[in-house]
């Protein structure tokens, strides 16, 4: 009777175990068949279709791997990791990507090798680059930049890697805070008596011993933004179509107002970024300028990326404020 009962019970947990792989998919393959597939058109008019929200992405330039971060996605590949981790820490990386090569020119190997679901890169990446990478993956273009409209591109290519990412909440939810912040520098500067206040913005290399300053007229994304909290761009010189930069050398710095507000970003991690306190140190033509010698020349902190996302723009945002309101 014994070996009769411990034969039923088998049999019972047999049938069960069955009965459960029957009714009960696996975790993967339930969430394969509850996916939706997603089919989107990115900036160049191309139709990009997906299974489901992408998970293993690739990023070729760095605007776009702060957004796949701030939107809670880590990238699987990472153009220059390195670099990235130098110029943007407002959106760091939370992972160890894989480095795929500089942003001009990805390895293609490198990324064949990772299997990505979806590769996201700029217009700025070179045409026959973006033609191989569609033998990879799925590639999703977005606009580099547009100085038509610096601030709404931005948020557009960030809506546009949510849809393809499923993120659309987090999206949303960081487009409030930047709106938000944007008020907040908004009235703070207002406060301190500094609405309609002169601003330079621009970085600058040293290149063979010779200074490149590249001012940052209002169609660039820094420019977008300082217009939006109120002040006005004192730039006179012309911004290209994309970015909205220029060029001058210290000479060009004489056109600037005497009340104008001069602010920069460097890096310590690149030496060559940041002339204004090397090379032109004792420059007589810099030393004399009058936004020189009032003081109103604001080094900005170090890794805040220029071109970045809606967090990069939060943190120029409180660290311009702050220098010029101190």
């Amino acid at each position: 009777m014994k070996r009769l009962l411990t034969a039923v019970t088998a049999t019972v947990a047999a049938l069960t175990l069955t009965a459960c792989g029957a009714t009960e998919p696996a975790a993967d393959d339930k969430a394969k068949k509850t996916a939706e597939p997603i089919t989107l058109t990115d900036a160049t008019g191309t139709k990009v279709e997906l299974d489901g929200p992408a998970k293993k992405v690739v990023a070729t330039e760095w605007n776009v791997v702060e957004s796949l971060v701030s939107l809670g996605v880590d990238p699987v590949g990472v153009a220059d990791a390195k670099g990235y981790k130098t110029w943007d820490t407002a959106a760091p990386l939370k992972n160890n990507p894989k480095d795929i090569g500089t942003r001009s020119e990805p390895s293609m190997d490198t990324i064949a090798a990772l299997k990505p679901d979806l590769i996201v890169a700029t217009t700025g990446l070179p045409p026959a680059a973006t033609k191989q990478l569609r033998n990879i993956a799925p590639v999703l273009e977005v606009k580099a930049a547009d100085a038509s409209d610096p601030v709404g591109q931005m948020t557009k290519n960030l809506d546009l890697i949510a849809q393809a990412t499923g993120t659309t909440e987090q999206a949303e939810k960081l487009n409030k805070q930047f709106g938000a912040k944007i008020a907040e520098g908004k009235k703070d500067l207002a406060d301190a008596g500094l609405a309609g206040a002169q601003i330079a913005f621009a970085d600058g290399y040293v290149v063979s011993n010779q200074v490149s300053i590249r001012p940052f007229t209002s169609g660039s994304l820094i420019g977008g933004v300082n217009e939006k909290l109120g002040l006005k761009n004192a730039w006179s010189v012309k911004g290209d179509e994309e970015y909205g930069l220029g060029t001058t050398d210290v000479e060009g710095l004489t056109k600037l107002g005497d009340d104008v507000h001069f602010a920069y970003i460097g890096n310590d991690g690149d030496k060559n970024s940041s002339p204004f306190t090397g090379a032109l140190a004792k420059d007589k033509v810099w030393t004399s300028l009058p936004f020189v010698e009032k003081g109103n020349v604001h080094r900005l902190p170090d890794g805040i990326w220029m071109f970045g996302g809606p967090e990069s723009m939060m943190k120029y945002i409180d660290s311009v404020v702050a220098a010029l309101t101190k």
